[in-house]
């Protein structure tokens, strides 16, 4: 309904069940790659460029980033690939997007698994009360200036892309799978593109107009995987997030793990991802 075009890469066969993937900032379709593969067996796995993102369209206006546009365009995108319903997955700011979707239009989402972003009404009461967090979180406020952020992005051959996911204290540590110069220079690549950095920061410009949420309740089964070594998000968050989930909740912590868990760690992730499908589909048959 937007007009926007997105882009999106798919594995799996067409009219399987459909697995939407939503990354997270500064990252794209490519975060998913390892998941891609895996899952394609069984599903229609599509990773998404989420609006303002890589070859997705980035409508200039501020105002064009705000939650409910987010929200919209994944019921929009579902729709346009045939279906009514998924396994809707998000790392990060996606797990943002993917928590509000399924809060918002439940009847689409049949399992919800989110990497490394708590419950958003968790997020937002527990910034309020934990200044460490608030500190962990100080990115959000720095991205309301206007063109600065993206140009510090930029500096010194984006110096600030590649140390985040590299660096000691925010990249992925020494017992993950580290990134290949490959991967480095295809996040350079997407991000070094003339204006390329603006609609991923204004998703972050339009995020205070947006919170704390009206509704709350998670109806449905629901995975929460965690890197406990985040550098951006502290771990107590995740467990208060059961308190949302009014249906069978899973949490598994991995202690050696980064924010970026899915590239960090695929081989695990994976399998707890295909043990929660399972283990709900065994459950119904009981």
């Amino acid at each position: 309904d937007s007009g926007l075009r997105f882009h999106y890469v798919a594995a799996g066969e067409r009219g399987k069940p459909l697995m939407l993937l939503l990354h997270g900032f500064p990252e794209f379709w490519y975060s998913w790659r390892h998941q891609l593969r895996e899952f394609k067996s069984e599903y229609r796995v599509v990773a998404l460029d989420l609006r303002g993102y890589g070859e997705t369209d980035a409508p200039s206006h501020k105002e064009s980033y705000k939650l409910d546009c987010l929200i919209a365009d994944i019921k929009d995108i579902l729709e346009s690939l045939g279906y009514n319903k998924c396994v809707l997955i998000g790392h990060d700011w996606g797990g943002m997007i993917a928590w509000l979707v399924a809060i918002c239009y439940p009847e689409m989402v049949t399992k919800l698994i989110v990497v490394n972003f708590p419950h958003p009404s968790v997020f937002t009461e527990y910034i309020l009360r934990h200044p460490s967090q608030l500190i962990k979180s100080g990115y959000y406020f720095f991205f309301q200036m206007p063109w600065f952020p993206e140009f510090m992005f930029t500096l010194n051959d984006f110096k600030v892309l590649k140390s985040l996911f590299t660096s000691q204290a925010t990249g992925i540590g020494r017992k993950g799978c580290r990134l290949t110069a490959e991967d480095i220079e295809a996040y350079l690549y997407v991000f070094s593109q003339p204006g390329a950095l603006t609609g991923p920061i204004n998703h972050y410009r339009t995020i205070f107009s947006c919170l704390p949420l009206q509704h709350h309740e998670v109806i449905m089964p629901t995975l929460l995987l965690w890197g406990e070594r985040d550098a951006f998000m502290e771990v107590e968050m995740a467990e208060i997030t059961r308190i949302y989930v009014k249906n069978h909740f899973r949490l598994t912590i991995l202690s050696e793990a980064s924010h970026w868990l899915q590239q960090d760690q695929p081989d695990i992730v994976n399998k707890l991802i295909w043990t929660f499908l399972k283990e709900e589909t065994k459950r119904k048959r009981e």
